[in-house]
C-alpha cells in the first residue's frame, strides 16, 4: 500500500519532519504501507539520511521512502496513495475527498486566523475525514477504520446554481 504526505504549496516544516520520523514510518509500516511518499513543499527536513535521486531524495536503505518538493499536479499522486496525510487546505481536501481516498488532516496552527481548523473541525464532524495534530499523528495512523469514514457527495455543478438563484430571490 502507499502513502502520500503533502504540505501543498506552503511551508509546514513540523509535519515533514514528523511524517519522516520512525514513530510515523513504524505505525505506517505496521499497518502495510510499503512506499511512503512526501511531498515537503519548502519546508526543511533534514537530508542526511537521504539520498538525491533526481528531483527527490530517497532514504538511505529504503528506496521506498521519497521526499520531492513540488510537481506540476498532485493528481496521480493521490490516484496511487491508499491513505492521503495533508495539511488542512481547502483545495488538497475537496481534491482527496472527491477521489474517495481515506484522508488525515493536521491544520498548520501557526495560520493566521485558524482557519484550517474550522475547515478541518466541521469535515471531521460530518465523519469525512479524520483530523490530528503533529504530535499526533502516529496515534491517528493507528486508529484510522478507513470503512468508516463517510464518503464526500459527489460534486454536483446544478446546485451552486440552484442556491445562489435561491438566495438571489431568481427561484
Amino acid at each position: 500500500m502507499h502513502a502520500f504526505v503533502t504540505v501543498g504549496s506552503t511551508r509546514f516544516d513540523t509535519l515533514v519532519q514528523r511524517a519522516l520520523s520512525d514513530s510515523v514510518i513504524d505505525v505506517l509500516r505496521s499497518k502495510g504501507y510499503s512506499k511512503i511518499v512526501v511531498q515537503c513543499g519548502n519546508s526543511d527536513f533534514n537530508t542526511e539520511s537521504y539520498e538525491r535521486c533526481g528531483d527527490c531524495w530517497v532514504r538511505k536503505g529504503d528506496e521506498d521512502i521519497e521526499v520531492w518538493r513540488f510537481k506540476e499536479s498532485l493528481q496521480e499522486e493521490y490516484k496511487q496513495a491508499d491513505l492521503v496525510i495533508s495539511h488542512a487546505g481547502s483545495g488538497t481536501i475537496l481534491d482527496v475527498l472527491r477521489m474517495r481516498k481515506p484522508l488525515i488532516v493536521i491544520p498548520n496552527e501557526t495560520l493566521l486566523d485558524n482557519h484550517q481548523q474550522e475547515l478541518a473541525s466541521a469535515l471531521v464532524n460530518l465523519g469525512h475525514l479524520k483530523a490530528s495534530t503533529v504530535l499526533g499523528l502516529p496515534e491517528a495512523i493507528r486508529r484510522l477504520d478507513p470503512s468508516s469514514l463517510i464518503p464526500f457527495p459527489p460534486f454536483v455543478g446544478s446546485r451552486f446554481k440552484e442556491m445562489l438563484d435561491d438566495e438571489m430571490g431568481f427561484a
